[in-house]
Order: C-alpha cells, then sequence, then structure tokens
C-alpha cells in the first residue's frame, strides 16, 4: 500500500514527454508561440557610408521617413510626453454670389463725361478751392449742417461726379447738383408763421419764460387748404429764423429749412422787417432824422432805415437788421420810451389776421 501511494505521489521525471500525461493541458498551460528572431543589419557607421557611398557599392542611406505624429515635450523633468495637438482646418469662406447689378453711375459718367481727375499738391502747401458745404450754403442751396449730411449719403454731384467725402474741396464756379433724394429730403421741411404773444421768448428758454415753440400744436394751427396734416416730428429741428423780444408780439418764424435761415437772419441778409411801435415821451430835435440814419448802437452804425411817425404815439418802423432790443435803444437815443412793439411783416410775407398765439404753414406761393 504504501508503496502502490509513494509511486502515485512520485514526481513525473522532467525527461518524460508532456504528451504521454493525460493531464498535462489543464496542469501547464501550452507556452506562446515564440516569433523567429529577426535579422537586422549590421548598423553602418558614418564613416563607412561615406565611403561606401563613394566607391558607389552600396547606396547611400534611406531618407527617414515622414513623422506622422508630432511629439512636444512640455517643461519638467519628470513630465510625460504628449502628442501635440492636431491643427484645426481652416473654416471655410461662404459661397457669396457674384453681384450681377450693374454699376451704379453718376450722371456725369452715364452721359459719358469723364471723371476729374484729384488735384495734388505739394506736402506743406494749403489745401486748394473751397468747401463744398461752404459753396453749397454760398449759393443758398441749403445750409451748411444740410450739406455735410447730404454729401455724408452721396447725394451731391460736382461736375457729374459724385461726392461723399466730408470736407472736400472744390472749385468755387463748379457746377453742383443734388439728387432726387435730397430734392425729396429738403421738401418735407416746414416753416411755420407764429403770432407770438409777450411772455415768451422766441429763441432759447430763459430762467422763468416759456419758449415760443411750446405753442405749436394741432390746437393752435389755422387750417389752409393743402396743407400738410400736422405731426410731433415737425417740431423736430424747428428753430427761430430772427429774434423778438420776450416783450414783444407779431410774426414770428420758425423753420427746418437752413435755405430760409439763412436768407433771414445770415451775415449779407437784406430781408426787411416792418414793426409797429407805440412810444411815449418828447422826440429831441431831428430825432425822426436820425431814427431814419445817423445813430451807433455798441460802437457800430446802424444800417439806414426807414422811420416814419404814425402818430403822436405811434411809429412805423422798417429795418433791414435785427440786432438785439434793436428799435427799444434806438427809441431811447432820441428821447422815447418803446411802450408796445409788433412786427407785421418778414420779407415779402405778412402777419395778417392771424390771431395772437395761432400758427400756420408757409404756404407754397409765399416766398421771403
Amino acid at each position: 500500500m504504501s508503496d502502490s501511494g509513494n509511486e502515485r505521489r512520485a514526481k513525473r521525471s522532467p525527461s518524460q514527454p508532456v504528451s504521454d500525461d493525460p493531464w498535462a493541458k489543464w496542469r501547464q498551460p501550452e507556452a506562446a508561440p515564440v516569433p523567429p528572431p529577426v535579422e537586422r543589419p549590421a548598423p553602418i557607421h558614418r564613416e563607412e557610408t561615406v565611403r561606401l557611398a563613394a566607391t558607389a557599392e552600396v547606396p547611400a542611406p534611406r531618407e527617414p521617413l515622414p513623422v506622422t505624429e508630432a511629439r512636444t515635450r512640455p517643461t519638467g523633468t519628470l513630465s510625460p510626453i504628449r502628442s501635440a495637438a492636431p491643427k484645426r482646418p481652416a473654416a471655410k469662406k461662404p459661397f457669396k454670389k457674384p453681384s450681377t447689378a450693374p454699376e451704379r453711375k453718376s450722371p456725369g459718367e452715364a452721359a459719358g463725361v469723364p471723371r476729374a481727375p484729384t488735384p495734388q499738391r505739394e506736402p506743406g502747401a494749403p489745401p486748394a478751392g473751397v468747401r463744398l458745404s461752404k459753396v453749397m450754403s454760398a449759393r443758398g442751396m441749403c445750409s451748411r449742417r444740410e450739406a455735410d449730411l447730404w454729401i455724408e449719403r452721396g447725394w451731391v454731384f460736382v461736375d457729374g461726379e459724385r461726392i461723399s467725402e466730408l470736407g472736400s474741396r472744390i472749385d468755387p464756379d463748379a457746377d453742383i447738383s443734388i439728387s432726387k433724394e435730397a430734392k425729396q429730403d429738403q421738401a418735407k421741411q416746414v416753416t411755420i408763421l407764429l403770432n407770438k404773444p409777450v411772455g415768451y421768448v422766441s429763441g432759447q428758454p430763459e430762467p422763468g419764460s416759456t419758449p415760443a415753440v411750446t405753442l405749436i400744436s394741432a390746437e393752435t394751427q389755422v387750417r389752409q387748404s393743402g396743407d400738410p396734416e400736422f405731426r410731433p416730428w415737425m417740431l423736430r429741428g424747428l428753430a427761430p429764423a430772427g429774434r423778438l423780444d420776450v416783450d414783444s408780439t407779431g410774426l414770428l418764424v420758425l423753420t427746418q429749412d437752413g435755405r430760409i435761415a439763412k436768407k433771414l437772419i445770415g451775415e449779407d441778409s437784406d430781408a426787411e422787417k416792418e414793426y409797429l411801435v407805440r412810444v411815449s415821451g418828447e422826440l429831441v430835435k431831428d430825432g425822426l432824422r436820425l431814427l431814419n440814419h445817423g445813430l451807433e448802437l455798441d460802437d457800430k452804425p446802424l444800417k439806414p432805415a426807414r422811420v416814419k411817425q404814425i402818430n403822436a404815439d405811434q411809429l412805423h418802423f422798417i429795418l433791414r437788421e435785427g440786432k438785439k432790443r434793436q428799435i427799444r435803444r434806438m427809441c431811447e437815443l432820441v428821447g422815447l420810451r418803446v411802450t408796445g412793439l409788433k412786427r407785421v411783416r418778414i420779407g415779402k410775407v405778412k402777419l395778417g389776421d392771424l390771431a395772437l398765439g395761432q400758427w400756420r404753414f408757409l404756404r407754397a406761393d409765399e416766398a421771403f
């Protein structure tokens, strides 16, 4: 028994083939097959490579294969090597279909007139010509502010060429025209005639006073045939074209049109203003003659006026200038004090029967 047990416990000889043991595949896993060794050519030293290449016995060494993935080593001695992030392809621009619309040409180009060459000037020389907006204002086409706006929008043409750069200078005798858009914009501008009461200032409001523009509303309008309907936007940019004292009444012109403002209050304006003036006091000798011509205000001689006496306490004035409180100061110089003043005409436009505090639009058949 013991011998047989010992024989069963005896170890199998290592020289015994594995195939004889039926339990061998469960006791010991089969080893993975070992691939045969790959023979690699012996490294060639640089000197040997040069010698062989020179004798044409061995071809020159091949160029290294391109690296498909670039690697960058971060800073630090223990940082792992990471692959560089691949570059993102550039975004493709969307395809834009070429425009087939014909290029807009100026009236001069359409008629076959070539563009005028841009004048060249030497460095340091003063700019030639006059500002376009100044020429347009001087010709009465519009105000300089309007001219700049039209130029910026491309509505102005000089000798048939469109001008859209602010500050452009031109020949003062050049031909200037405006587009239909500019004419339509100008046609929308309104001019209002107001019979201003006492207590309202014509321009910027003073402390404790009310501007006359606050009287402009639909309730105080006198409607005429062909008048546009009053809209609040018509008050935007509405400015008085001439002064009328807070203590005076009569015709006050408020306009959005720069041409009218320039004609009435410009430096070279010669529009007549007619007044009825009530006075008190004793007129000095030759006082009426002095009122017509011969007085000075602020050390400057006044332009000739037309003044006549209606009755003992009323005078009739026609002036071609409008200095601050001019009639009142003129009367004081000849011994009179103004107790009432009413303006009844500006240029060719009369106050008429417009009631105090009411207003109307300037009609298309009226001009100053």
